[in-house]
């Protein structure tokens, strides 16, 4: 039972004006007790189809919003996540956080996002606590440096959570875009085109996307018999990725670029082109996340794509799951190689 009896014609009125609805006020609208009224609130499976649609109809009218603190006194549960996130600038986790959100509020939860700078250990605390002071259920941490996971750990925290960038630190708790298969694709691409001489423009180093796809681009090397390359180290910038394009221009040698983001791949190329070369004649160009603009460059960027909207249902199922204490699947995601015109074989010598 729910609890529900027949609304008689709506004979109640709403709240007088200047006080804000309360969960009784939608219990006599709706002609149901209050406890029906919360039963709704919290998703109980109790609740029959049409009690319940006719409560959240009468939230709508009255404009009703549920009181977080309270209901979490009642229940102990704040129906909040956190997100702490040290590279909300970047495309890619700035796609995660907005992709994490989505997730979590279709699952009824809100989120507390902070931004800190991952360079600063007593930033990281500060945040921590912060967060948890905010009475969340539950973390997930989009931080590429390695010391904000060292943070974590001394921290000994007592509360599921969720890291995007696996460290191998984390065990159970990491939910990773397999980034050196992402990076093996395109070099491999690369290769299959017949490239043998092939840069790397990585990322900053204390990165741990960027070590992971140098990685994966020494390993495809190897794999294809071919020398090992040191990458050329760039900041994630196009500006980064003009000066790169400049030396590569100046000093000559790859056929092919492997970029560990499309925003270098960006300046790259233009760099390319100001110095007279063509892109994929001279040059064959791959970048990494396919950022909306990736498919309007000129030429078309061949690059590996990351599904955010994937990434962030699968983080917040992971997260929930450890939260109720049921299954979840953990594999890691395979980022896909889009082939476009900035890539073809190598010009015969």
């Amino acid at each position: 039972m729910d609890g529900a009896r027949p609304a008689p014609g709506r004979v109640s009125q709403a709240p007088a004006s200047g006080r804000a609805p309360s969960i009784r006020d939608v219990a006599r609208l709706a002609g149901v007790s209050h406890q029906t009224v919360s039963r709704v609130l919290n998703a109980h499976p109790s609740i029959r189809p049409e009690t319940r649609e006719r409560v959240l109809a009468v939230m709508g009218e009255l404009n009703y919003r549920p009181n977080r603190a309270a209901r979490a006194l009642v229940t102990s549960r704040s129906a909040t996540l956190g997100v702490l996130s040290a590279s909300s600038a970047q495309y890619g986790p700035a796609s995660s956080i907005r992709a994490i959100e989505r997730a979590a509020r279709a699952e009824g939860y809100f989120v507390n996002t902070v931004n800190v700078d991952g360079s600063d250990v007593g930033e990281i605390e500060a945040a921590l606590t912060h967060l948890l002071d905010l009475g969340i259920e539950g973390l997930v941490v989009i931080a590429p440096q390695v010391r904000v996971f060292d943070a974590l750990v001394s921290r000994g925290l007592d509360l599921p959570f969720v890291t995007m960038q696996s460290t191998g630190r984390q065990g159970d708790h990491a939910l990773s875009v397999d980034q050196i298969t992402g990076a093996r694709r395109a070099t491999r691409h690369l290769i299959e085109l017949g490239h043998t001489r092939i840069q790397h423009l990585a990322g900053p180093l204390d990165w741990i996307e960027a070590e992971a796809r140098i990685v994966g681009f020494h390993a495809e090397l190897e794999a294809a018999g071919l020398p090992r390359v040191e990458p050329l180290v760039g900041d994630w910038t196009p500006e980064s990725g003009y000066a790169a394009g400049q030396r590569i221009a100046r000093e000559g040698g790859p056929t092919a670029v492997f970029s560990s983001n499309d925003q270098m791949a960006l300046g790259l190329l233009h760099a390319l082109r100001d110095a007279g070369l063509d892109v994929p004649g001279d040059v064959s160009v791959v970048g990494f996340d396919d950022i909306p603009e990736a498919a309007h460059f000129w030429p078309p960027l061949t690059t590996v794509r990351q599904d955010f909207d994937e990434f962030g249902r699968r983080c917040i199922g992971l997260l929930l799951a450890a939260i109720r204490s049921t299954p979840a699947e953990e594999r890691a995601l395979v980022p896909d190689l889009i082939v476009r015109s900035s890539t073809a074989p190598p010009r015969a010598l």
